[in-house]
This record gives C-alpha cells, structure tokens and sequence, in this order.
C-alpha cells in the first residue's frame, strides 16, 4: 500500500527533490512549507501534475503552527522534518530567527509526531562537529563549539538541540526516530541567496562574473548530490535497525574552496577571475569562525544500509549548471 509522507519545508531544494523521488515511488506527498526559504517553483510541477489526483498536497503555513502541524501529522504515516533556517548569511543576519525556527519547529513536529506514534527523520547538520579537527567526523565523536558570542554557532547548538530532544523522545516515549546529518549537499534547484557555495559560483562562472572566496581558499568540504541524498534519506526511513541513532550523509571527495573556484571555472568554460575576500569585511567586526575541514565518515550508514554515493563532484557541478542554463542563467560561454 502506498505511504503518505509529510515533508516540513518540502518546498526547499532537498524537500523538492525528495518529494519528487518518493512521488515515484508511489508515496503520498504532503509538503508544509511556508516559503520563508523554500519556492513554490521547486514543487509547482508536483502541485499541478499530482494535487488532483490526491497524490500531492502543498499547505502554505509554518511548523511554528502546532494545530497545523498535528493535523497533518495525524493524515501522514511517516514524518520528514527538513523545516529550519537556512544557510550562513541567514544565520548570521537574523540568530532570533534562526534559533526560535529550528528549536520551535521540531519541538512543534516531535510532541505531535509521539502523540501520533509517526516514524519521523528528524535533519541536523554536520555544523554540530563545530570546531573539531578529528576527522574524519563519525556519529560517536565529540563536539567543539565557539563562544556564544559568535552568532556563527547559534546555527550549530540549535541543531544539536534538535538532536537531543529527537534521542530524549526515543528514550521516554519510544518515538521512532532518525537523526541526519547531512555534509554540504548539492545539486539542481539550490539557491546561492543563502550562502551555498556551488550554486553561488556556478551562477557568477556562467554569468562571466568573478567567483569570491573568503579567506584563504583553503578550507575544504566534501559535496555530495541530492539525488544521492534522496536515497539515504529513503533508505534510512525504511530501516528499523537504523531508529534511534544518528547518521552522517555525504561524500568523502574532498575539495578545498579555492581549488572548487578553479574547477567551476573550468568546467563552465568561463572566463571569470576568483577573487579573494577577508571574512572580517564580509561579516564585520562579529567575526566569523569556519571550520577547516568537513570530512564525513560514512562507515555507519553504509553498515546499516549499503548505501554510498555514487555521483561525483564533476557531475554536481555540470547538473548545477544544465539546471541554471535552462533557467536563462549566463547562456553560452
């Protein structure tokens, strides 16, 4: 029988692609999303092409709303809750937001989802290994964060708070739930308005404008694409095994942002320049802390499903850039 999944901020680029993928698998998709981050663009096909038929529902309102919230949960069978703040700039211009979403939120999804015993996925960040350089980060490893006078950490410590408060309520009231942790995904319909490096520079190489790197270049990251991603996700939410703990997802290729700058350039056949840009005269005198290294282990989610991503950075960053061409992004190079 097909499962109906409710997706809290499925109107975002992982929710829109997620929704996508489990409408093909046969599910019921029900999007809550009330565009804060989100586009009606990235699920306008589903609405149009799956609504009618009762296949796909799009309720504009917030997860802050818990009557909302509890009525949708109690029509779903299983709850992704992908709903938060999203992306560096936001964090850093609006923490009141940032906080009270992401805390507020799943604190909202996981009363409901208990009252209504629904399997839920609950998404946190690989932010929460802070500033930790024991890499490659696994699940069991300690934290380290920055001062909470750095607005760059509110992001972090809300999330771990979500994690807490979804492992508080497996222990007390044997809610059925999975922790993810996902590194630095990316892939079509993402957005650089919130600080996402692989479409932001993608979009500069194909308009011919210079690709900014802040600081030295030489921090690094691993990225992994969204269709990957998706079937984590799935897999992770169809395995019993896997309730009750916490798993990375993402790619271990590592790349360092300057060498990332140079490959987009190569790859779109761009004539732009990279430039380099301090983090003081971006963020101010507030500062800005970023972490070296984002390096997952991915050990435990392979053992517990099989799952490894199969697609390469190459490939992310030539979809990133089909997708935007399509939109009339840059044209020819």
């Amino acid at each position: 029988m097909s499962r109906t999944s409710l997706l809290t901020g499925g109107a975002g680029f992982i929710g829109s692609h997620l929704a996508r993928h489990l409408i093909a698998k046969g599910h019921r998709v029900i999007v809550l999303d009330d565009l804060s981050t989100g586009r009606f663009s990235n699920i306008e096909d589903l609405d149009r092409t799956h609504a009618a038929e009762g296949r796909f529902k799009f309720i504009f309102d917030s997860v802050l709303h818990e009557r909302v919230v509890e009525d949708l949960v109690r029509e779903a069978d299983e709850i992704y809750h992908l709903a938060s703040a999203v992306g560096v700039n936001l964090i850093m211009n609006e923490p009141v937001r940032t906080i009270e979403t992401i805390v507020g939120g799943t604190h909202s999804v996981l009363r409901c989802a208990a009252r209504y015993r629904r399997r839920t996925m609950v998404f946190s960040t690989s932010e929460v290994y802070g500033k930790s350089s024991d890499v490659p980060f696994r699940e069991d490893g300690d934290r380290l964060e920055g001062a909470t006078s750095r607005h760059r950490w509110a992001y972090s410590c809300a999330k771990a708070l979500d994690e807490f408060l979804a492992l508080a309520h497996w222990k007390q009231t044997r809610l059925p739930v999975v922790v993810v942790r996902l590194f630095n995904t990316a892939g079509p319909r993402q957005t650089g308005q919130y600080g996402m490096v692989v479409p932001s520079f993608v979009r500069c190489a194909l308009r011919g404008e210079p690709l900014t790197v802040y600081g030295t270049g030489e921090q690094s990251r691993c990225f992994c694409h969204v269709a990957d991603v998706v079937e984590a996700l799935e897999g992770l939410m169809g395995c019993e095994a896997a309730t009750g703990q916490v798993f990375n997802i993402g790619s271990t290729e590592e790349i360092g942002i300057l060498e990332l700058a140079r490959r987009v350039v190569e790859l779109t056949e761009s004539r732009s320049e990279i430039q380099r840009i301090s983090y003081e005269k971006v963020y101010g005198a507030d500062g800005f802390e970023d972490m070296q290294r984002r390096l997952p282990s991915i050990d435990k989610i392979a053992r517990t499903t099989g799952w490894r991503p199969k697609r390469g950075l190459n490939e992310i960053i030539r979809d990133v850039a089909a997708a935007m061409r399509e939109e009339g992004v840059g044209g020819e190079p």
